[in-house]
């Protein structure tokens, strides 16, 4: 077992890493970080290789969530946008991932799962943000730009198969890293926030007539990853269509465990906080949007989508509980017929997984997700760990059966039904795939 396992390496953190920080002097030299590091992300294996190289460190912070001492965490943020909400100049606008509202509970130790979405944007509201949106939203706007890159690749062979995912910041960088010869695999579809954070400082800014450069925006998310991706050169696309000099789209991330420590400073309990709701605009999100926090979540929701353009018709139910891509094995795999045509996936978790795949002949599938983190964003190292460390399958599996739930409970479950995702093309990107959406909602990718 990983917990059990002893080794004289620890991993390194550079003071100038943007996802984590790591305090010496409560390292007990127990090697967990290491290990983790070694045998799911497949970094440190690489580093064992070649000693004298630095240590590419793709953020994805889960030495972090198996520290029992704490001593590395997520690089925090909520302090700076603390001091940023008493500005009367800002308009602080938070963005909330699929995944916070089924941890945000576990941090006041609530039943793991525990769906407190309205909570969850109530404290926001009471901590003083102008705005509150739904990456949920960005989510289904990734599935109709990512889906519609994958169909023009099967049908017209623009890019490379298999398409893979390019949600999770960790694998990316992973590739950036390790595999830059392969990154034209990678869609090139920017994550649900990359997106969300373009959108809020242009369409969003736009319509309510804000100056997009008094707008903050905060990302809350999972993941101590999306710290590093916010400071990407390439995520600031926004400033370059309004020719706004250092604008990011994104300025700022806090983690699921950051929202909890700022509302317990506050002396926020979860029971006295006043339920709220998303503004609008960017507030809408349908079920499949809300299990991108899932393993295999973002393989579902695609499904649905590209069989309704390719059928012209909706899915079957069985493509609305699509058990052989869910689960917490971390290789999953399945074949669909859609329009006479057989599509085979993949879905893997921990970029260790995914590097035997990377290895092996990828002919012959046709979409592949991965996310870094295990069981997807619902473990992601900026979640309460419920008092485990690591966090336990137990608390794995309830957080995913949340997220299943409220997609069974949504008013919409495709995509390409929201409302607020039809509005948002009609009045400014036209269609996926056009001038304006390659320039906000795409990027590129580089070795790093």
């Amino acid at each position: 077992m990983l917990m059990n396992r002893t080794t004289p390496f620890m991993v390194p953190v550079d003071d100038a890493n943007p996802a984590i920080i790591k305090n010496e002097a409560l390292c007990s030299e127990c090697g967990h970080c290491f290990a983790v590091c070694e045998e799911e992300i497949g970094v440190a294996a690489k580093y064992l290789l070649n000693q004298r190289e630095a240590y590419q460190c793709i953020g994805c912070g889960q030495c972090s969530a198996v520290c029992p001492e704490k001593a590395i965490t997520g690089r925090p943020h909520y302090k700076i946008v603390k001091e940023l909400i008493q500005d009367p100049e800002k308009i602080v606008v938070f963005s909330t991932s699929p995944s916070v509202r089924v941890g945000f509970a576990d941090g006041f130790g609530k039943e793991p799962g525990t769906f407190a979405q309205d909570e969850m944007v109530g404290a926001l509201r009471a901590l003083g943000a102008d705005y509150v949106f739904d990456v949920t939203f960005s989510a289904d706007l990734t599935i109709m730009e990512e889906g519609s890159e994958l169909l023009s690749r099967i049908l017209k062979g623009t890019g490379p198969l298999p398409q893979f995912t390019s949600c999770c910041p960790a694998w990316v960088k992973y590739m950036e890293n390790f595999h830059p010869d392969k990154t034209k695999y990678l869609s090139s579809a920017k994550s649900p926030i990359g997106m969300q954070g373009a959108v809020i400082k242009t369409y969003f800014a736009h319509k309510k007539h804000i100056d997009p450069e008094k707008i903050i925006s905060v990302a809350v998310t999972p993941c101590t990853a999306k710290k590093a991706e916010i400071a990407r050169e390439e995520l600031c696309d926004a400033g370059k269509l309004l020719n706004i000099e250092e604008m990011r789209d994104n300025d700022y991330v806090i983690t699921t465990k950051e929202l909890v420590q700022w509302c317990k400073e506050e002396g926020m309990d979860l029971g006295k906080i006043t339920p709220s709701k998303y503004d609008s605009v960017l507030g809408e999100g349908t079920g499949a949007g809300m299990i991108f926090g899932n393993t295999g979540g973002v393989m579902e929701a695609a499904l649905r989508t590209v069989y309704r353009v390719l059928e012209g018709k909706e899915a079957p139910a069985d493509f609305y509980q699509l058990r052989p891509v869910r689960g917490l094995n971390n290789r999953k795999e399945a074949e669909v017929t859609i329009a006479g045509k057989n599509l085979k996936v993949c879905i893997l978790y921990g970029t260790a997984a995914a590097e035997e795949f990377l290895a092996e002949d990828m002919s012959g599938y046709h979409f592949v997700e991965v996310m870094t983190c295990p069981g997807g964003c619902i473990s992601g190292a900026g979640q309460p760990d419920c008092g485990s460390v690591p966090v336990s399958d137990a608390v794995r599996k309830k957080r995913i059966a949340s997220l299943y739930q409220a997609d069974e409970r949504a008013q919409y479950r495709n995509s390409m039904d929201n409302p607020e995702i039809g509005m948002i093309y009609n009045e400014f990107f036209k269609e996926p795939l056009s001038l304006l959406s390659e320039t906000l909602l795409h990027t590129t990718y580089k070795s790093k």
